[in-house]
């Protein structure tokens, strides 16, 4: 493979040029095809959800119960893997990528080819088993790995990142949202030496990992006209409250991380049964809606195919989308927050909506975008994602002041952005070191400019 790296010169010979291009895009063709296993995992996800009686018309029967009881048995199993043979493995993977950015001596180690893989392989039992987690982690360090591999460790950071980028791009078939992801959290740079190679290898991962199904729009298109008027009364309040709910979650996280990381090392059988067994009973108190990353809920209030519920029918919703995911991602299962803050955001803003009498639909979409940018202080990702996977372009203004508010209460309770406090508090964990939770929860001045 060519050097990729020289397209950051602006005075490289054209052949030099396209050779470098031609390297990028061949590694948005790997990124794109690894990502093939993580989509089709994902898509039989929702093809088991659909048993649970919360999605479907069907009371319970033995595979819907069996479905629902799985996290008992599975996240013990989970912990002692973690606790084994794959302890390299624990955690999202975006802590990890984000040292190996940060600390290019250590990319080797954090990048290798057992903790991704291992990861991987825990992600995809978690997701099987119906557990409320993402998938942002697992794709990012797909991404990154497959090009520090194929790179043979020569490679920028810039150009791992980038790679990271990819992965998101092809596992959600989001580019301009991978592109951002990795200026806006993973580098906080905007420059041209890693926009242009973002760019084309996000472009290129998502279309081949779209060749393979992944859906275009996700969540499918919503294309009723808002008046921009009406999108600004209804944008502020929903994306604030998203946004609290989403920091709420972020902030959960990292105090139950805190608490639990202890017994998950000394205890994983224990502290894994009690665990399955608290998200066993979400499950069957929320007739299933508590499992799964949390696209479908999103598919259910968006083509609302339920009927209105009562104060409390939603209120419960909020709760087990909630602690679903902290119980999951806490005890350090390979996931990520994106999609339960998505859905956490969207119901929250579909009971807003329906309460006051409006169409459902703009809630969710507006409420979408206030709970991601809560929980990750990431308003520009947020929006693009949001545009993205609802295929609701016309909601544009609505969205952005949605996806500012959210943000604003995220950093209202969250001093230091969820990613970076949980790489911080990761690299506590190896050292040994006090983790700086104090200030990532409420009084950190490292992040505030």
């Amino acid at each position: 493979m060519g050097s990729p790296d020289k397209l950051r010169s602006r005075h490289q010979p054209p052949v030099e040029v396209l050779r470098s291009l031609a390297a990028i895009a061949l590694l948005g063709v790997g990124v794109g095809l690894a990502c093939w296993p993580l989509n089709g995992i994902d898509r039989w996800q929702d093809q088991l959800i659909n048993q649970l009686p919360g999605f479907s018309s069907s009371p319970w029967h033995r595979l819907s119960l069996a479905l629902a009881l799985a996290p008992i048995p599975l996240v013990p199993l989970l912990l002692l893997l973690q606790a084994g043979p794959l302890r390299q493995a624990s955690g999202s993977g975006l802590p990890q990528l984000m040292e190996a950015l940060e600390h290019p001596q250590r990319s080797a180690s954090l990048l290798a080819a057992k903790p991704t893989l291992g990861r991987l392989a825990l992600w995809a039992i978690a997701s099987l088993g119906l557990l409320p987690l993402g998938r942002e982690g697992p794709a990012a360090q797909l991404g990154a790995a497959l090009a520090h591999g194929l790179g043979r460790g020569r490679l920028s950071s810039e150009l791992l990142a980038a790679a990271a980028g990819a992965g998101l791009a092809g596992a959600f078939n989001t580019p301009l949202m991978g592109v951002v992801f990795v200026a806006e959290e993973l580098t906080r740079s905007f420059q041209a030496a890693l926009i242009w190679p973002a760019l084309l290898m996000a472009a290129i991962a998502a279309l081949v990992s779209g060749l393979a199904g992944q859906p275009l729009f996700g969540l499918g298109i919503h294309a009723l006209a808002v008046p921009e008027l009406d999108q600004a009364l209804w944008a502020g309040p929903i994306g604030l409250g998203a946004g609290l709910m989403g920091a709420l979650m972020a902030r959960l996280l990292l105090l139950a991380r805190r608490l639990l990381q202890p017994w998950v090392w000394q205890h994983p059988l224990r502290t894994g049964l009690l665990l399955g067994i608290g998200l066993a009973l979400l499950a069957l108190l929320s007739g299933g809606r508590s499992c799964g990353d949390g696209e479908a809920v999103l598919r259910q209030l968006l083509l609302a195919t339920t009927q209105p519920q009562p104060w409390g029918g939603w209120l419960a919703l909020l709760v087990v989308r909630l602690l679903g995911p902290v119980l999951g991602l806490a005890a350090g299962i390979p996931g990520g927050l994106i999609d339960p803050a998505f859905a956490l955001g969207g119901a929250f803003g579909a009971g807003i909506v329906e309460l006051m009498g409006g169409q459902v639909w703009l809630g969710v979409v507006l409420g979408m975008a206030g709970g991601l940018a809560g929980a990750t202080q990431l308003p520009v990702m947020s929006l693009a994602f949001t545009l993205r996977m609802a295929g609701a372009q016309q909601l544009l203004p609505g969205l952005m002041l949605a996806a500012l508010a959210g943000a604003l209460a995220g950093r209202w309770l969250m001093a230091v952005p969820i990613y970076r406090a949980l790489g911080e508090q990761a690299q506590n964990d190896q050292t040994g070191s006090v983790p700086p939770l104090a200030n990532a929860i409420a009084g950190s001045d490292q992040y505030k400019d």
